[in-house]
């Protein structure tokens, strides 16, 4: 019965992203540039071997995961102590939660255009107030060591709310009898968000892994804006790697090369994140 209702989305999903996966495969195989006249002509898997051999390519993977990880892992952690907050009976608790979703309402390029200005240097409120304490300034978007934690920062603001609202979700699907019977037990708040609200909340944080960790492994258009890529590479993605091929050197095949690259480490990542969280749901059960 599940089976049949998952079916016709099934379909609809197969439908509209087998073909593009299948393209970046078989031009994967291919040398498209303008050495060719943007034609495919076949050459025997060279483009992998360029990918393996591609110092560039590893440094940008680790810089994504990198990015991906650390934002992944922050959202979750802010949003569960968030949604426990909105989930909680106060006076205008309706009004805030309608503003705690504005961040990831509004369009990321604008969302990015704001933080660069918040990060400007020296006219940004972050190097304005750093300079009235009285430190040197640290041109953050200037630095290699600061940039990408800039990223991370404005890619947390903007998508927690997204892991909010699914987690808020899931907290009020928490029948409130397990909570009074555990306060009558002697059980502490805290105690009752590791025993209780976390283990069952557990679907919920797989949906917002997955959901999330494809959308930061593919990020583009926030280092885009923001950072350009810099300082010296240093915040590049993937994404905007294979971009820079595609759209600056006209190289179609190696493009989709390091896209379906990206695209297995993915569902690599997909699965190592399903087995340890099925591992650790097993962990709690017994």
């Amino acid at each position: 019965m599940i089976f049949l209702l998952l079916l016709p989305a099934s379909l609809l999903i197969m439908t509209f992203f087998s073909y593009p996966i299948i393209r970046y495969g078989w031009l994967s195989m291919h040398a498209s540039s303008v050495i060719t006249g943007l034609e495919p002509v076949y050459n025997n898997g060279a483009n992998w071997y360029r990918l393996i051999s591609d110092q560039r390519f590893w440094i940008d993977l680790f810089q994504t995961t990198r990015f991906a990880c650390l934002s992944v892992i922050l959202e979750l952690i802010l949003a569960i102590f968030i949604a426990l907050i909105l989930d909680q009976r106060w006076r205008g608790r309706g009004l805030v939660r309608a503003l705690t979703l504005l961040p990831w309402a509004l369009p990321t390029t604008v969302m990015a255009l704001g933080w660069r200005w918040i990060f400007n240097s020296p006219y940004g409120p972050i190097e304005q107030l750093i300079q009235i304490l009285g430190y040197d300034q640290i041109n953050i978007l200037s630095d290699p060591n600061f940039a990408w934690i800039g990223t991370v920062l404005a890619d947390v603001w903007k998508t927690t709310p997204f892991v909010t609202l699914i987690l808020l979700a899931g907290i009020q699907t928490i029948p409130e009898d397990l909570y009074e019977a555990f306060r009558l037990e002697g059980g502490k708040p805290l105690s009752a968000l590791m025993k209780i609200t976390i283990p069952l909340l557990q679907p919920y944080i797989l949906v917002c892994l997955l959901f999330r960790l494809a959308q930061a492994f593919g990020v583009f258009d926030l280092i885009q804006v923001l950072t350009g890529g810099g300082p010296s590479s240093s915040t590049e993605s993937l994404a905007m790697y294979a971009y820079i091929n595609a759209m600056r050197f006209l190289d179609f095949g190696y493009s989709a090369t390091i896209m379906m690259a990206s695209f297995i480490i993915l569902i690599a990542a997909y699965i190592f994140s399903w087995i340890t969280l099925s591992k650790i749901k097993d962990l709690t059960e017994a």
